[in-house]
């Protein structure tokens, strides 16, 4: 099974899943640059996109992690770590 997802921005073009964090809630990245960041929120009123720091996304990768690593799913967890590998390293 395979968490890569691509979702469409209508500024920045097309973003890459970096992780789910929570129900409704993703984190995304620019496809090439891996510079921008984007809080990716679902709602009854549509798509929201709230950018993030660098910073601020490695964080909530890594809680997501450690998250993971105490009760999630092993195989979500070392995609998630791949991904956080590719990203942040």
């Amino acid at each position: 099974m395979s968490l890569e997802a691509y979702l469409n921005h209508p500024t920045f073009g097309l973003l890459l899943m970096i992780c789910r964090l929570e129900n409704n809630r993703e984190l995304f990245t620019t496809l090439y640059a891996h510079r921008l960041f984007f809080l990716v929120s679902i709602t009854d009123a549509g798509i929201r996109f709230e950018p993030v720091t660098r910073s601020d996304a490695r964080t909530m990768v890594e809680v997501r992690m450690r998250a993971l690593q105490r009760t999630g799913p092993t195989q979500e967890y070392q995609q998630i770590r791949a991904s956080y590998k590719q990203t942040f390293q």
